[in-house]
């Protein structure tokens, strides 16, 4: 970030999308309804690398702050070591964001041990281990923090037994009467990880044992778990009671379906669709 004298202005740079662009206004308003002033020079906000498109809103937190640091509001010194992201509103309030998990992961590939983020993903993010989560709710609550003004209890979670809680299926391979031959091959099938085609006329039952066969799959390890709930998470898709996935995702495509859909069409793949 550069800030320095000339005409007031506040421009981002390095390939953001419409999300990032309109965040001018948003950071703007949310630091002023915050009861801080914003600097009336020539702000320019870089986005490194330059060559990669960044989208989303979650940098409107860090980009506010980073503008509050240069005015001496906060310490810059208490945020070397911590990660923050979060969309805000124009009263100054944080709204979730989507891709909490993968995030956390990554902070934690590079050493940083402290992750700030909205409260709805708090307990998301603390299912990464040697990571302290701090849920916030509004942009003054992370600068009293951050200037020790006041203290936020870290988000703590026992991820295997929320693990293990999500690995209840609703239905089960159980549930079906007769269909002896057809459950000996779809059973061959899940032992050996073979590939299954299912034959028939409508209301034979195909679909129906289709779905049960996942319960009869081996159980997801929690490797397993975290790498499809951050699959959810950045398609903002991961259900709010379960913040890790400890079923295996089963997809019902219609038969109609096109090749390029069935592979995830569209300009952003989604693992629903």
């Amino acid at each position: 970030m550069d800030i320095g004298g000339g005409l007031p202005h506040f421009s981002i740079v390095g390939l953001p999308d419409t999300a990032i662009k309109e965040s001018r206004d948003r950071i703007k308003s949310a630091i002023k309804n915050s009861g801080f002033s914003f600097p009336t020079t020539k702000i320019i906000v870089n986005l490194a690398p330059a060559d990669i498109k960044k989208e989303g809103a979650s940098f409107d937190l860090p980009i506010a702050l980073s503008i509050l640091s240069t005015e001496n509001v906060i310490d810059f010194n208490s945020v070397g070591d911590c990660i923050f992201c979060g969309e805000l509103s124009l009263d100054g309030k944080i709204k979730p964001i989507k891709g909490a998990l993968p995030i956390a992961m990554a902070s934690k590939k590079m050493g940083k041990k402290t992750f700030i983020l909205p409260k709805e993903n708090s307990k998301e993010a603390a299912t990464v281990k040697d990571i302290e989560v701090y849920p916030v709710s509004n942009l003054k609550e992370v600068v009293d923090f951050l200037n020790k003004k006041t203290a936020i209890k870290k988000e703590e979670l026992n991820l295997e037994t929320v693990f293990r809680r999500n690995s209840r299926y609703k239905s089960d391979f159980s549930d079906v009467k007769g269909q002896e031959h057809v459950k000996r091959g779809l059973e061959v099938a899940a032992a050996g990880g073979h590939n299954v085609l299912l034959i028939g006329p409508p209301g034979s039952g195909k679909s129906m044992l289709a779905k049960r066969l996942p319960t009869i799959l081996s159980e997801m390890t929690l490797e397993e778990g975290l790498e499809t709930s951050a699959i959810h998470s950045v398609a903002g898709i991961l259900p709010n009671d379960k913040v890790i996935m400890g079923t295996r995702p089963f997809r019902s495509p219609h038969h109609t379906i096109s090749d390029a859909a069935l592979l995830g069409g569209g300009t952003n793949p989604s693992p629903e669709r």
